[in-house]
């Protein structure tokens, strides 16, 4: 059993990650009649129900390095979460991609409507919603890209090219909100919204898969672990707090989908350029 384990190593790890982060956010909501969640349910579940989520990614990645590769593994992964020292250029690029991204297509859209302006440009307490966005950021930067970047990548990437590796984990990335994404896509009365998990979808399936090259490209450029949790807590920031604009779900829809091209944009100038410079 353990070498038929070590032999598929990434697809016992997305496994058990979706079973106990899936798992969890049934238990926390009553099952599938959960879904979607009311107003009051939204409101009172939503911390545990993040919780469940970023536990998966986070122990299934512990539970395997230690089940393939014992003590070492643990070793390993550590040091790669300690791997600071890399050029400045690489924390600028980790840290602001998302949220340059996000507030040029947020402006663009404002050429159509003001709506699209970011609450917090127009706010009197600026940190109110500043320091809660970096904190859940970081958060789930840290628990998600344990799982991720910290397990998946490398042996991905031992097999796989930088295209393969990024979208199978970006695509992967994207699925396993597929859970959160339905149970909060509600109205106030608990009845299933269309448009908002169309929107929701359409910033998952959208916006994922491209942001997971990006961060490969830099991934494969500096081997740091912190930098990927930098990175993925940028867009968690940007996306879901500093820069949410006050739009209806409509308006949404239409944000993410903008934003999703201009990811899909960037992350293809990043694949282009790597393949001038080498297959992988």
């Amino acid at each position: 059993m353990r070498d038929l384990i070590r032999a598929n190593a990434v697809l016992s790890f997305y496994v058990l990650a979706f079973a106990i982060s899936w798992g969890g956010v049934l238990a926390i909501v009553g099952g599938p009649q959960g879904f979607p969640a009311d107003a009051g349910q939204l409101q009172r579940l939503l911390p545990a129900v993040v919780l469940a989520m970023v536990a998966g990614p986070s122990l299934a990645s512990i539970f395997m390095t230690v089940y393939v590769s014992r003590a070492a593994g643990l070793r390993t992964l550590l040091s790669r979460i300690l791997t600071w020292r890399v050029g400045a250029i690489w924390y600028v690029a980790a840290l602001f991609i998302a949220p340059l991204t996000v507030v040029a297509v947020l402006l663009a859209l404002a050429l159509v409507s003001p709506h699209f302006l970011p609450t917090i440009f127009g706010a009197e307490d600026k940190a109110a919603i500043l320091l809660p966005g970096l904190a859940a950021g970081l958060v789930a930067g840290l628990f998600e890209e344990i799982g991720w970047t910290g397990f998946a990548i490398p042996r991905l990437r031992s097999q796989l090219g930088f295209v393969a590796s990024g979208l199978i984990v970006g695509g992967l990335w994207a699925l396993w909100h597929s859970a959160v994404a339905l149970w909060g896509s509600g109205t106030a009365s608990g009845q299933l919204a269309p448009v908002m998990l169309l929107s929701q979808i359409a910033f998952y399936a959208g916006v994922l898969p491209p942001y997971r090259l990006l961060m490969l490209w830099i991934h494969d450029r500096t081997g740091s672990l912190l930098l990927a949790v930098l990175m993925h807590g940028s867009l968690t920031a940007s996306t879901t707090f500093v820069f949410a604009p006050p739009v209806s779900e409509a308006e949404r829809l239409a944000y993410h989908i903008a934003l999703a091209c201009a990811f899909w944009i960037l992350a293809a100038i990043v694949a282009a350029r790597r393949g001038r410079v080498g297959p992988n």
